[in-house]
């Protein structure tokens, strides 16, 4: 079987600075994988690898058995692959649902043409995303809120607008870059349901970059841990809390207790 995702012993450099070192993982359709670290360990430059951010240096990216190495981050959403930041990036000014028709937009098959001169066909496309915009936002809980400002919602809403935008490009694979940073123990619960409950009615495959232990062992059915760009261990959530060359990659976080 063609796994969703294939990361094939990819290497990053930046000089004489190796950021990630034969990076190598498959991801199956319906799967929650987790990629843990510490800071600096390159868990980002494999995301920016996945995306089209960077081109690796060596070997290959592939997605449901096709080669995107060196794809723009564009062509890779398009093939069914979305992301969110660490650093949220919403469009503050814009409405929640102005956030979410914008990523509808990836979708939309009407030419530059037919949008200036607002044709027909573009026209019944709006009008199909709008209502699209307004079901996902509903499916999420966040209809209430479509016509306030993005940067008016709380901290964790945020969060979940984010990832309803995501959403709305029609993924196949959702990366979540640290989605619990900066929430505290009840948003963090609340977003480990509200990843379990997008996993199962989008039937998205999720994989997840996240410092809060916590959240990645309630969630995640697999775990890969990077160390100074290194694959130190993959595994089960029981066998990486307690692995002794994570837990001394974690040196002073409490792993028993995650």
């Amino acid at each position: 079987m063609t796994s969703l995702l294939k990361v094939d012993n990819i290497t990053k450099r930046f000089g004489g600075l190796t950021a990630v070192d034969k990076f190598f993982l498959e991801i199956n359709d319906d799967e929650i994988i987790g990629l843990i670290g510490p800071n600096g360990a390159g868990k980002t430059t494999v995301y920016n690898m996945i995306t089209g951010i960077y081109t690796p240096t060596e070997n290959k990216v592939y997605f449901k058995g096709e080669d995107i190495t060196g794809l723009k981050p564009d062509k890779i959403a398009k093939k069914g692959i979305a992301r969110t930041f660490q650093n949220i990036r919403l469009l503050e000014n814009l409405t929640v649902l102005d956030n979410v028709m914008i990523g509808t937009h990836l979708r939309i098959k009407s030419g530059l043409f037919s949008a200036i001169l607002r044709l027909p066909g573009y026209k019944l496309e709006e009008k199909q995303l709008h209502e699209k915009s307004i079901a996902l936002l509903e499916r999420v809980e966040l209809l209430e809120f479509a016509n306030e400002q993005a940067g008016s919602l709380p901290y964790g809403k945020q969060r979940k607008l984010e990832i309803a935008r995501a959403l709305a490009t029609d993924p196949d694979l959702l990366l979540l870059d640290e989605p619990a940073a900066g929430m505290n123990p009840q948003e963090s619960h609340e977003l480990v349901e509200f990843i379990r409950q997008i996993k199962e009615e989008f039937g998205v495959t999720i994989f997840l970059i996240e410092h809060d232990m916590k959240v990645v062992m309630d969630i995640c059915e697999r775990i890969l841990v990077l160390d100074y760009g290194k694959t130190i261990a993959e595994g089960s959530p029981a066998e990486i809390k307690n692995n002794p060359e994570v837990i001394k990659a974690y040196l002073g976080v409490d792993l028993a207790n995650a």
